[in-house]
């Protein structure tokens, strides 16, 4: 079969939904298969080191001869105008060539051919459950092209169970056309030190000269970093809170508080894939108090570098968690800070919780999500 992928966010996105369609195309494209790939992506505006994140990806599909890459010189705003605002069909297949199946990893399907099948991937739907942590416009644009795309596609991926309970209950998607895909681990998170990270912390992002507790996401309302922040800063503990993570949006109530603490708080911003294990390894925990998740990987990722976790108890977390992480409902800010002094002060819980984790983690694989992709691209094929 000719199969299409959008590699969009791939190239154009640092974490999240980004690193999401890295690792699952990559993984991908290292299972045999007779299928041929095309990774269709809108690179315009960005520079050669933007897209230095997919390089290797690419170059590897394309020397195995298992991919092309196609490109058009636009950005995706501008595609999301002509596509989805403007509604102006001009199909996928124009840049691709002719496909059988079709997939997006990222919320929403472009124009397609009328023999192309689609695959779809949702998250999440944050942006119906908290609106008001969204900026209007982007509401407005995911309330209207979401539904669409969930419409249309001949099958969807969800990210959890509850991400699949909403599509169903939320978007009336038939529930035999909803599955579960569960995101995996990249096997760079482990808990051995490589030689030298500590002091590369150091020189890089000026962390690790104390214990610090860390978290990892992107800055907007959701992730409630300004709980967070408030919790810590009741604790009793020479520890710093280190915050990882790009900016998103409605991000000004966060630097605000964190700015009250001094160095106490840090807000590194984003910082690179290869510097997040280390990251995650020498933290003397880990914090995740999220509103809501579609799944929550920098949970696993943590547990996966040997690190406890205290995570919210909301949404998929607890599918993601296990029974591996202190869970604690993420409005409750003396809820959150309690958890986290009971972490630092109990040694024997915290090995307990580390080795909990690392088992937990290891049940989520990039390689196992990506033959469920493959499954459902040929089942697709089958229709």
């Amino acid at each position: 079969m000719r199969v299409g992928i959008d590699y969009t966010a791939g190239v154009r996105q640092g974490g999240g939904i980004g690193r999401y369609t890295r690792e699952l195309v990559r993984a991908l494209l290292t299972l045999e298969s007779p299928h041929t790939y095309t990774l269709f992506c809108a690179t315009g505006g960005l520079s050669a080191q933007a897209l230095e994140p997919s390089t290797q990806i690419v170059a590897s599909a394309r020397a195995t001869g298992s991919a092309t890459v196609r490109s058009v010189p636009l950005s995706d705003e501008w595609l999301a105008r002509i596509w989805h605002r403007a509604r102006i069909p001009i199909p996928v297949e124009t840049v691709t060539g002719g496909l059988d199946v079709f997939y997006s990893p990222d919320f929403v399907l472009p124009p397609t051919r009328r023999g192309t099948r689609t695959l779809l991937t949702v998250h999440d739907l944050s942006f119906i459950h908290y609106p008001g942590h969204f900026v209007p416009k982007l509401v407005r644009y995911l309330s209207d092209v979401v539904p669409r795309s969930v419409e249309r596609a001949g099958r969807i991926l969800a990210d959890s169970q509850t991400t699949r309970a909403d599509l169903i209950a939320l978007m009336g998607a038939p529930a035999d056309k909803v599955e579960v895909l569960y995101s995996g681990v990249d096997r760079h998170f482990r808990p051995d030190p490589t030689p030298g990270e500590r002091r590369r912390l150091v020189q890089r992002y000026r962390v690790g000269e104390q214990p610090y507790i860390l978290s990892v996401s992107t800055l907007q309302p959701r992730k409630n970093y300004v709980r967070l922040i408030r919790a810590f800063a009741t604790l009793d503990t020479s520890a710093q809170l280190v915050i990882a993570g790009g900016r998103g949006w409605l991000y000004e109530d966060i630097f605000a508080e964190a700015a009250k603490h001094g160095e106490r708080v840090r807000i590194l911003g984003f910082v690179d894939d290869e510097d997040l294990p280390a990251l995650y390894r020498n933290a003397a925990l880990f914090a995740f108090p999220s509103l809501y998740e579609g799944f929550g990987l920098p949970v696993l990722e943590a547990m996966a570098c040997g690190v406890p976790v205290v995570s919210s108890d909301a949404s998929s977390l607890p599918e993601v968690a296990g029974d591996a992480a202190l869970l604690v409902e993420p409005r409750d800010t003396d809820g959150l800070a309690t958890a986290m002094a009971c972490v630092l002060a109990d040694s024997a819980l915290g090995r307990e919780m580390v080795t909990k984790g690392l088992v937990q983690a290891a049940r989520f694989t990039w390689d196992r999500a990506a033959r469920q992709l493959l499954d459902a691209i040929e089942a697709q094929g089958r229709v």
